[in-house]
C-alpha cells in the first residue's frame, strides 16, 4: 500500500506542477516540494519497506537489465510479481529525475542563482526529460500488460496480481 500511495501522490504532484508551469509561483513551487518529499519517502521505503518495495529486490545490474530488454523485444521476457529489471531501472531513472527537477527548481529561487538563465533552462530541460521518461514508463506498463496478459494498472490500484 505505501508504494502505491506514494506512486499516485507522485503522479498528482508532477501533473499539478506540469499544469501550473506557466504560472510560476507558490502553487508550482509547493507541488515541486511535494514531489521531492514523495521521492524522499519512497527512498526511505525502498530501504526499509516490505520485500517488493525494497530496491535490493528489483534494481538489477545494467547487464541484466539490457538482457531483459532484449527478451522483451523477442517476446520471451519473464513475468515478475514485483518490478521486472526494466521497471526497476525506470524507477531509479524517474526518482532521480524528479529529485533533479525539484532541486533545480529550488535552485532558481535562491539568492545565489536568482536572475541567471541557465538554472531555469536546466530545470526546463529536466522537466521535459521527466515527461519523456513518464511516457516510456507508461509504454512499458502497457507492453508488459499486453505481453503477460495482465492489467498492471489495476494491480497498481488494488495491490493484487495473479500468482506466478
Amino acid at each position: 500500500m505505501p508504494v502505491r500511495l506514494l506512486h499516485w501522490l507522485l503522479v498528482l504532484t508532477i501533473a499539478g506542477a506540469w499544469l501550473s508551469r506557466s504560472r510560476i509561483g507558490p502553487l508550482h513551487e509547493w507541488l515541486g516540494y511535494g514531489a521531492a518529499a514523495v521521492v524522499g519517502l519512497r527512498l526511505l521505503w525502498g530501504a526499509r519497506g516490505n520485500a517488493y518495495a525494497r530496491f535490493g529486490q528489483f534494481v538489477a545490474p545494467p547487464r541484466a537489465t539490457l538482457r531483459y530488454l532484449r527478451q522483451i523485444a523477442s517476446g520471451s521476457a519473464a513475468r515478475y510479481l514485483g518490478h521486472n529489471p526494466a521497471g526497476g531501472a525506470m524507477v531509479v531513472a524517474l526518482l532521480t529525475t524528479v529529485a533533479l527537477v525539484a532541486l533545480s527548481g529550488w535552485a532558481t529561487t535562491t539568492d545565489l542563482l536568482w536572475g541567471y538563465a541557465w538554472p531555469v533552462r536546466l530545470h526546463t530541460a529536466l522537466a521535459w526529460l521527466l515527461l519523456l521518461l513518464i511516457g516510456l514508463h507508461i509504454a512499458g506498463v502497457l507492453l508488459a500488460s499486453w505481453q503477460h496478459r495482465e492489467n498492471l494498472l489495476k494491480a497498481m490500484l488494488t495491490g493484487r496480481k495473479r500468482p506466478q
